[in-house]
């Protein structure tokens, strides 16, 4: 195998070169990542199933930081440990420190300067699309059931109307989700006790007729034994 096929193959420069170009292509923070991060994560690389990079995203939201960092160092950590984990953030992270000295350097003294607050504006409107869509492709995902659907309600209520603290409702979140699947597993355990009990009373039911059947009388008149 050629040296550049090896290389191509590494997974730790894949997955430092896979979130160093999103880090450096992608506008609008953490969350217009999302989407592009399941493309390239499921899609593309096939390093996790949907269900997979689901989990994921709860998880890298419910915990402090940026939401896309910590998806990357949780991908990472997934595919190849903690060298993994250290190779995506920095590929993630890298262009972002980068990028803004540059800007700071360069855009210094031009903050009143119309072009530039035009250029700004487009980039926010455009941002708020890429959160748009990063909302619906995960909800599309998530929201497949009246409990999620209500839960994912009541904490945009909460937070919007409110104030209340988005790290509130995710543990508010993650207590109901403990006691919804709590509760459900054990109707779902009562019911199918239940049912094991009917057909249990089915079959002594069969039983008792059979053995019943045996002392009735036969057609030449006579008895069964």
């Amino acid at each position: 195998m050629r040296k550049i096929d090896r290389i191509k193959e590494n997974l730790y420069l894949q997955l430092f070169w896979s979130f160093f170009k999103l880090g450096l292509l992608t506008i609008g923070g953490g969350m217009a990542m999302i989407p592009l991060i399941q493309g390239i994560v499921v899609d593309q690389k096939k390093w996790m199933t949907e269900e997979e990079a689901v989990d994921c995203i709860a998880v890298s939201q419910g915990l402090p930081g940026v939401i896309a960092i910590n998806m990357a160092t949780y991908i990472g950590q997934k595919k190849k440990g903690f060298p993994g984990a250290v190779a995506a953030t920095v590929g993630i992270v890298l262009p972002s420190f980068i990028i803004i000295i540059a800007v700071v350097k360069l855009l210094h003294g031009f903050g009143d300067n119309a072009y530039v607050n035009g250029a700004l504006t487009g980039i926010k409107a455009a941002a708020t699309g890429l959160i748009a869509f990063s909302t619906y492709k995960v909800g599309k995902q998530v929201l497949k059931g009246p409990f999620s659907w209500a839960l994912a309600i009541i904490s945009f209520g909460l937070i919007v109307g409110l104030s209340v603290s988005a790290v509130w409702a995710i543990l508010g979140g993650m207590v109901m989700g403990l006691i919804y699947t709590s509760v459900r597993n054990r109707n779902a355990g009562t019911a199918e006790g239940a049912a094991e009990t009917a057909a249990a009373a089915g079959s002594d039911c069969e039983s008792e007729e059979g053995k019943a059947a045996e002392f009735l009388p036969s057609d030449d008149g006579g008895e069964e034994k």
